[in-house]
């Protein structure tokens, strides 16, 4: 009934027009399909998203071997993607691809839900897996996302509402709030969106924040849910030389700390993530000695969802949240193992899209399943809003609505 009978790989479009691949997995029963997303904005510590020779080269290569996990049981996660470790032979995935083999891992995985006739959060986390994480949604910026914006890649909402439906709403009321005001402030120039469908104005980071705070304040008071700013640096993007370069300065590691540290408690933000380069583990220490007890200190390419590295940001004391990717390591198995360990040593979570998406949900499923805090999914957009829907279906579902 749940024992692997054929997988399919193909090559589909991402949200920014390249190719990424998509993989289905039949059982007896049952059926699981999966899309692997692409960052731009990406840790040097992740593992590869495909081979020397690109996707092709990876698809062929899985396709040449995949017979050693034809009519293994798809419900025995651990040892299917024990396998696509010992099919790749690499530290970092680098024959046959994190991409392919987080597609081929979560397709498994939902083919195994279905064959047992369960939704794919309650197959992961059982009859108890009932908690929606907070939308966290890009509404403003620039960095590798889009050419022409702030130095600081996202500027966000964190919507805090009950009701999941209302989080999403209250998101994308502040991107509406935030076109709006941009409008004004720029009725001469044509305004773009970003990868993450994010605007796009040759704005100055702290007035962008000061913009992105006002649309906060105006959509909590409009739609009645807590909302809360949010900054996502991706730091690494701009240290070069020990320094970290905005437009009209450059800071040090030391004056870095001091400038995040007052935009948090000069503008109330809620969440800052990578705000330091992704080998500096003390500049994160230190951020979080001083402002761990205000915001949630986002470790990404520091961390790229790998227990390793998570442990050394433990021992240090760095950051008190980590970001999760399921493609930044490549198997369900080793994502769900970077959420545990994290939880297990008193660190939040947020799972998260990459700036090149499908219209693929399963980080939302994987999300309610463990319990993860937040969920980063963008604010609009079809790739986006497929992620942000199914929540909303979620949560129906689990409320027997």
């Amino acid at each position: 009934m749940t024992l692997i009978e054929d997988i399919v790989l193909r090559k589909i479009l991402d949200s920014r027009g390249n190719a990424t691949v998509e993989v289905e997995v039949y059982t007896l029963n049952g059926y699981g399909r999966a899309a692997a997303p692409a960052g731009k904005s990406t840790g040097k510590h992740e593992v590869k998203a495909y081979p020397a020779g690109g996707i092709d080269a990876g698809i062929k290569y899985f396709k040449e071997r995949m017979d050693n996990l034809i009519g293994m049981d798809s419900t025995q996660q651990e040892d299917v993607d024990a396998i696509l470790h010992e099919i790749d032979g690499t530290e970092n995935f680098s024959m046959l691809g994190g991409n392919v083999a987080t597609a081929v891992s979560l397709a498994i995985a939902k083919a195994a839900a279905n064959s047992l006739g369960l939704p794919f959060y309650q197959y992961l986390g059982g009859a108890f897996a009932r908690s929606i994480p907070k939308p966290v949604g890009n509404v403003l910026g620039g960095g590798k996302h889009a050419v022409g914006g702030t130095t600081i890649q996202e500027m966000l909402a964190v919507s805090l509402g009950e009701s999941a439906k209302d989080n999403v709403f209250a998101n994308a009321e502040v991107h509406k709030i935030v076109g709006k005001k941009l409008r004004e402030r720029f009725p001469n120039i044509s305004l773009g969106l970003g990868d993450e469908k994010a605007w796009i104005a040759p704005m100055d980071d702290i007035e962008a924040i000061e913009l992105v705070v006002e649309s906060v304040k105006e959509a909590s008071e409009s739609t009645g849910v807590n909302i809360k700013p949010a900054l996502d640096f991706a730091a690494s993007s701009f240290f070069h030389n020990g320094k970290y370069h905005y437009r009209s300065r450059a800071l040090t590691p030391e004056e870095q700390i001091d400038f995040v540290e007052d935009i948090v408690k000069d503008y109330g933000v809620y969440i800052i993530e990578d705000p330091f380069d992704e080998e500096d583990f003390e500049s994160f220490a230190e951020l979080t000695r001083r402002i761990g007890h205000l915001a949630y200190i986002v470790g990404d390419d520091i961390f790229v969802t790998n227990v390793e590295r998570i442990k050394i940001g433990i021992s240090k004391g760095a950051a008190n949240t980590v970001l999760i990717k399921p493609n930044q390591i490549g198997t369900l198995t080793d994502t769900v193992k970077a959420i545990k360990f994290a939880k297990e040593n008193g660190y939040a979570t947020m799972i998260s899209h990459r700036s090149g998406e499908t219209c693929d949900t399963t980080i939302v499923h994987i999300g309610v399943a463990f319990g993860v805090e937040f969920i980063k999914t963008g604010a609009i957009g079809g790739e986006r809003i497929a992620k942000l829907n199914e929540m909303i279906r979620i949560e129906e579902e689990i409320k027997g609505e």
